[in-house]
């Protein structure tokens, strides 16, 4: 029986959204156990409705849950081959023995498809696609376009403000220290258009020689101007002409005995010096491309990446993907390819260490999102070779690494589980505390540590709201309530895979106490609890006691690899517990009286407080001067007046 539902998003490539044509056809089989006869018959009259268009299918099981997402240049064909049980692989005859229903979705290309099918795969992480599990954005240099004097900054997230983006790069630390030496190199501002309005005299980073001091004049338009250009030259791939031209001009300050200028030349080549000379990759001669090799031992998967822009290396990472049973490196290293791109901007030039089956069409489904034609392509020789054999051992490497570094972490989740007497190690703890100054902006945080490490994606944190901000135990007791409450409501039968295997508290008897009590009260009496606390004397690492719900006490050898693990998961949630302390006080701090005018956003506010000064002088101002001032029209100036003189 079909079954209507919402459509879903259509694929984000350029004129893609125009040319979308979406069919859904979802068809339900009863039975929620693993049964492959049904699973075929579900597929088999899914098929019977199909042709062979090109688009994307959905397996489903039971409960609705997507178990895989593919493409297909003809989906009759493609969707046929599931039932044909004898020649499938044991994953996929899992995958079929679990599918209840399918989703179609009809595209006008194969290459639309690939686009649509990669953007699922994110959303709804299948386990039996490839993932790339490490799904954070990556940061770019933003060389800003709205201001007479623009700032350079890092970005992350969509790229919506006006100017150059530079990127992407590998790690925030890479960007922080590029734009450290680019502003000592080119003297560009750094901070916000609000501070740079404020300012009557230099800030400190004029005086140690990082900015030009626009906001006070030492530099003028046209100068600034300049000095954005020869940036833009240099993070386009024309250092060796940025270079060239400092030197020249060094030569002659220092002819006319100018050495206070020399020496600020001198200063900022050496800032060039560095930006070059901290790349641990050779990248001359490649010009802008990203660089990926893939290594593969007892069925685990290394991808390395190498970034390379204007023929200077601006990062390199090591992924590893997940759900690859039974595949080889040419379909991990596609699937990876597909979903990497599906937010960051591709290259022109991507070079990849292996024959790729489904090159041509990945090629052309990223030329949109490159502005023009992409090339995926195996080098044979030269700079280029010499760079993917570089990535080729990093690959392995990386590989050895997290291999050695997986068999540390089963070893201790061994150790964990005899020690804190759970039947089995555990694959999902959480980690939970509280944080507040004196009661004040209160809030809970909780990690997620699984077999591979920290998994940042999975972290969340609650604002308190019916608890007393100065107790601990209380706060405790609503966090607790609100994910485990809710966690009954959406997963009752725990096979989400979100539910903890182990519970660490950041706290001692009465944290403890608090916890259990609250998961009592919900039935639930299955989850193991434990709580981590500072010993005896206060304050000194290596004596923690670990409190059980029993009431029994632990401690472990002061040198003990175990207590240092587990030292880290208490630091980690404590380090994330305070930073989304701070961000949420810096935004107290920050709040105005203007957010509460319903229908007001940042530019009117920004508008008004221009103008006026502070937001008590908004709010005593008239209706005729609130429509005086710039870029506030006459039904926002009204807006304002009537919030603050409700009645007339």
């Amino acid at each position: 029986m079909a079954r209507a539902g919402r459509p879903d998003q259509p694929p984000t490539s350029p004129g893609a959204a125009e040319r979308f044509n979406e069919e859904r056809a979802t068809y339900v089989v009863k039975g929620s156990q693993p049964d492959l006869e049904a699973g075929v018959a579900a597929i088999r009259e899914v098929q019977a409705t199909l042709k062979p268009k090109p688009g994307v299918y959905r397996m489903l099981d039971a409960r609705g849950d997507v178990l895989y997402v593919g493409k297909a240049r003809a989906l009759k064909n493609r969707v046929a081959n599931y039932v044909q049980v004898e020649r499938l692989p044991l994953r996929l005859k899992r995958m079929v023995a679990q599918t209840r229903s399918m989703v179609i979705v009809t595209t006008n290309s194969e290459a639309e498809a690939l686009l649509l099918e990669a953007q699922l795969i994110k959303r709804y992480r299948p386990p039996y696609n490839v993932l790339l599990r490490d799904d954070k954005s990556f940061p770019f240099i933003l060389l800003r376009a709205d201001h007479d004097f623009p700032r350079i900054m890092k970005h992350r997230g969509a790229r919506k403000a006006k100017g150059n983006y530079y990127g992407p790069f590998a790690s925030a630390g890479s960007v922080n220290t590029t734009i450290n030496a680019l502003q000592k190199l080119f003297l560009l501002r750094s901070c916000t258009d609000s501070f740079f309005s404020r300012r009557d005299r230099p800030c400190l980073l004029y005086q140690i020689k990082r900015c030009s001091a626009p906001c006070v004049g030492r530099i003028d338009a046209a100068g600034y101007a300049e000095l954005m250009g020869e940036a833009k030259d240099f993070l386009g791939g024309r250092s060796s002409a940025v270079q060239r031209k400092l030197e020249d001009q060094m030569a002659a300050a220092a002819g006319a005995l100018d050495f206070e200028r020399a020496a600020m030349l001198r200063d900022r080549l050496r800032a060039a010096t560095f930006i070059q000379g901290s790349q641990a990759v050779n990248a001359e001669g490649v010009g802008n491309a990203d660089v990926f090799a893939v290594a593969c031992k007892s069925g685990h998967f290394a991808i390395q990446a190498f970034f390379i822009r204007g023929g200077q290396n601006w990062g390199h990472r090591a992924f590893f993907p997940g759900h690859t049973e039974g595949l080889d490196e040419a379909e991990v290293l596609t699937a990876f390819l597909a979903q990497f791109y599906e937010e960051v901007p591709p290259p022109r030039l991507i070079l990849v260490d292996r024959d790729l089956p489904e090159a041509a069409l990945l090629a052309e489904a990223l030329a949109g999102a490159a502005g023009g034609k992409v090339e995926i392509s195996v080098p044979q020789r030269g700079d280029r070779r010499r760079l993917m054999e570089q990535a080729s051992r990093n690959a392995i490497e990386a590989l050895d690494r997290r291999q050695a570094e997986s068999g540390t972490k089963a070893r201790l989740n061994r150790d964990l589980a005899e020690f804190l007497e759970l039947p089995e190690p555990p694959q999902r703890i959480e980690v939970y505390d509280n944080s507040h100054i004196q009661g004040a902006q209160a809030l809970g945080a909780m990690i997620v540590a699984g077999p591979d490490g920290f998994v940042k994606g999975q972290y969340r944190k609650w604002n308190i709201k019916t608890a007393q901000t100065n107790d601990d135990f209380a706060m405790m007791r609503e966090v607790f309530q609100r994910r485990f409450a809710r966690a009954q409501d959406e997963d009752p039968d725990r096979d989400s895979g979100m539910w903890p295997d182990l519970v660490l508290i950041d706290g001692g008897k009465g944290q403890m106490s608090a916890a259990r009590d609250t998961l009592e009260e919900l039935g639930i009496e299955d989850v193991p609890l434990i709580a981590i606390a500072k010993g005896p004397h206060h304050g000194r690492e290596g004596l923690e006691v670990f409190h059980f719900p029993d009431g029994r006490e632990k401690m472990l050898p002061v040198n003990s690899p175990l207590l240092f693990h587990l030292q880290r998961l208490r630091d980690e949630v404590h380090r994330f517990a305070i930073g989304a302390h701070r961000e949420k006080r810096s935004r107290a701090i920050s709040a105005s009286p203007l957010d509460e005018i319903p229908g007001i956003g940042p530019a009117r506010k920004r508008a008004l407080l221009l103008h006026f000064g502070t937001a008590s002088k908004v709010r005593a101002a008239s209706l005729e001067d609130l429509q005086r001032a710039p870029g506030v029209s006459a039904a926002v100036a009204q807006t304002v007046y009537d919030f603050y003189h409700p009645g007339g």
